[in-house]
C-alpha cells in the first residue's frame, strides 16, 4: 500500500490550499484517514481525522479554517485549508488505517511521504 500526497506549496497569509492523498495497492477498505503536520524542530501532530462514515475531528487551531473530506471509492483524502497563517507552515503527512483483506479484521497504519506547506507573512 502506498499513499501519495500532493497539493503543497507557497501561499501568502490568508490564502488557501487543497491537499490530496491517494492510497493505492492491495486495499480491501480504509478505516480512519487523517492529516498530520510537522513544523521544523517540532513533533508531528494530528491536524484532522475522518472516519469511513464521514465523522470528523479537528485540532483546535484549525477549526473553522480547515476541512477534511474523503472519497471512499477513490481511496482518497483531502484537506481544504483556508485563511492560512504563517504558523500553519509545516510538512503535512497523510495517514490511513488500511485493511488489506476481508479475511483480516485488523487495519495497518500507512503514511504518505509528506508535502510542504509554506505560508508567508
Amino acid at each position: 500500500v502506498q499513499l501519495q500526497a500532493s497539493g503543497g506549496g507557497l501561499v501568502p497569509g490568508g490564502g488557501s490550499l487543497r491537499l490530496s492523498c491517494a492510497a493505492s495497492g492491495t486495499i480491501f477498505s480504509i478505516n480512519d484517514m487523517a492529516w498530520y503536520r510537522q513544523a521544523p524542530g517540532k513533533q508531528r501532530d494530528l491536524v484532522a481525522v475522518i472516519t469511513r462514515a464521514g465523522n470528523t475531528n479537528y485540532e483546535d487551531s484549525v477549526k473553522g479554517r480547515f476541512t477534511i473530506a474523503r472519497d471512499n471509492a477513490k481511496n482518497t483524502v483531502f484537506l481544504q485549508m483556508n485563511s492560512l497563517k504563517p504558523e500553519d507552515t509545516a510538512v503535512y503527512y497523510c495517514n490511513a488505517q488500511v485493511r488489506i483483506s476481508a479475511a483480516f479484521s485488523f487495519a495497518r497504519e500507512y503514511w504518505g511521504q509528506g508535502t510542504l506547506v509554506t505560508v508567508s507573512s
